[in-house]
């Protein structure tokens, strides 16, 4: 059975395991199976090595030159530095790693309550500490990419309240910060942000940037109750999708439409699929009209931007320079009101989303179909470019061939 099968009935399984069970006399025993079930999917994809997301066809090689953006990245190397600095000795070890080290790769979507994280959450963290972890957040992402990060920490204080019997589970602090080496203006490093619904790797290199694989999440997509109402995240991804969709011809959407009905999760980029398989489907850019191009590249830009602007800059060329090879499928209806799942796919790009069923919000949504309230999407770099592994791989060759 494929893992992103998996994953849903793991979740699915621990909230029947948990319901209406409270936090007390130590955990409760019936998410156990939840957590080793994740580990244990964890601990089998860490055991392949680092391949990249790929065709059938293999690894498209000479994608990713390393070579000088002309945009510097000393900001955020400044930031990550004081960070660094604020932490203690005993938070340093959990929080620093080798460039190389497989917590790269040790990252999932799912609450606190059923994955166990490394690092320094910022709840754990004095005020002084949080400002440098919100100031690297802001050296390396758009202020655009900054809310909506703050929007989606705020989805776990609207679950909190939703779900008072397992309200540990959920919270808008529960987010891990890690570095992955020593930040430098020369030497490959970077940074981590874990945490549920939100997923940050972010590598530099020189002034190279790589900010993949990026999860962006949210349920309740639309908080109406509580302390969090009028919080909404992902809306430009959605209605930017659905009005691509709409843009098409009868005979494009039959061609992009690669499922007609949406009953369940779609994605299959997500978690511990480093080095999935996944070919080209949908409708090609090349055969596109002109606006529809345009939209196209207005929907990845809505993922893309979320980095600093002159990065996002850099990365929209290398993505437009593909645009004949881009793919856009689409599972699920076209209504104004539809649910649905669509992926755009480039030998340099992977973006998925999905409308998905409930799982924290069954209160106020019907279980077992999927809605609006409960959004996942996934931005990868096809071709062994995920956590900038193809220029670091180069990188490596180079400084031993000296």
């Amino acid at each position: 059975m494929r893992r992103a099968v998996v994953i849903p009935r793991i979740i699915a399984a621990g909230l029947a395991a948990i319901a209406g069970s409270a936090m007390g006399q130590g955990f409760p025993a019936g998410i156990m199976p939840a957590k080793a079930g994740f580990h244990g999917l964890e601990d089998e994809a860490l055991a392949q090595p680092f391949v990249g997301i790929h065709t059938s066809a293999g690894i498209q090689s000479g994608l990713f030159p390393l070579r000088s953006t002309g945009v510097s990245t000393e900001p955020v190397r400044e930031a990550a530095s004081t960070f660094l600095a604020t932490l203690s000795p005993s938070q340093l070890m959990r929080t620093q790693f080798h460039v190389q080290d497989l917590e790269w790769r040790r990252w999932l979507n799912v609450d606190n309550g059923i994955y166990s994280r490394r690092g320094t959450p910022l709840a754990e963290m004095s005020a002084e500490q949080k400002e440098a972890a919100m100031a690297l957040l802001s050296a390396s992402l758009s202020a655009r990419g900054v809310e909506q990060s703050r929007a989606i920490m705020l989805t776990d204080q609207a679950l909190k309240e939703l779900n008072p019997d397992i309200a540990d589970f959920f919270d808008p602090e529960l987010y891990y910060f890690t570095i992955m080496g020593t930040p430098s203006a020369t030497e490959p490093w970077g940074w981590q942000l874990d945490g549920h619904h939100l997923i940050i790797n972010y590598f530099v290199l020189g002034d190279q940037v790589v900010m993949t694989p990026t999860f962006w999440g949210g349920e309740p997509v639309h908080s109406r109750q509580g302390s969090t109402a009028g919080n909404v995240v992902l809306q430009a991804q959605q209605d930017l999708g659905l009005a691509l969709m709409q843009s098409l011809t009868p005979a494009q959407r039959e061609i992009a439409t690669i499922g007609a009905a949406k009953t369940e999760d779609n994605m299959i980029a997500g978690a511990y699929q480093d080095n999935r398989e996944i070919d080209y489907a949908g409708l090609s850019g090349s055969t596109m009209s002109p606006l529809q191009r345009q939209m196209l590249l207005a929907l990845i830009e809505s993922y893309i931007g979320a980095m600093d602007e002159g990065h996002a800059a850099i990365r929209m060329d290398e993505i437009a320079a593909h645009l004949d090879e881009t793919h856009f499928a689409w599972i699920g209806s076209s209504e104004d009101d539809a649910v649905f799942y669509y992926r755009v796919h480039s030998p340099v790009v992977l973006i998925e989303f999905d409308h998905q069923n409930p799982v924290g919000t069954g209160m106020i949504n019907q279980r077992g179909k999927p809605t609006r309230d409960h959004i996942h999407s996934i931005v990868r770099t096809p071709n062994g470019n995920d956590y900038g592994r193809d220029l670091l791989s180069q990188h490596l060759a180079a400084s031993h061939s000296d």
